[in-house]
Formats: structure tokens, sequence, C-alpha cells
């Protein structure tokens, strides 16, 4: 796997990670109201599984936020390899 593509999911699980920490939902409520499997988000978290569209917009949906939210972190475009 590409370096880059490894970086990008370390940030993004921190990012959601820290999401979840801030929302008043924890992961199961989340799950459910997106209507998604509580491991879909751990997979994330444990930078297992790289996040799909998929995947994050019934995550946004769990936690009340716009889809856009979740990807509003610092990832330097530089570090893409073509």
């Amino acid at each position: 796997m590409k370096e880059w593509r490894s970086a990008y999911r370390k940030k993004f699980s921190q990012h959601l990670r820290k999401l979840i920490e801030e929302s008043d939902r924890d992961i199961t409520t989340i799950a459910s109201i997106g209507n998604i499997e509580n491991k879909a988000i751990y997979r994330i978290l444990a930078n297992e599984n790289e996040p799909k569209i998929t995947t994050v917009l019934p995550i946004a949906k769990g936690l009340g936020i716009h889809p856009k939210e979740l990807y509003n972190f610092s990832f330097s475009v530089e570090d893409i390899e073509e």
C-alpha cells in the first residue's frame, strides 16, 4: 500500500475519534442512527479500512454533523504520489 494512503487513513481515524469524543453519542448509538454496523466504525478507528463515502455518510448522520466535517482535518497533498 502506498505510504500516503496509510497516513491519510491514520489522520482520518484520529479526526473521527476526536469527533466521537466531542459528541454526546457513543459508537453504538452513532452506528444505530446511521444504520450501519459498529464494526464499520471500529475498523476505521483501528486504521484497518479506508473511509468510503458509503460509510462516511451514515457516520455523519449518526454524529449529527454534515459529512464535510469528517474531512475537515489537515493532510498534506504533497505527500500523494501519482
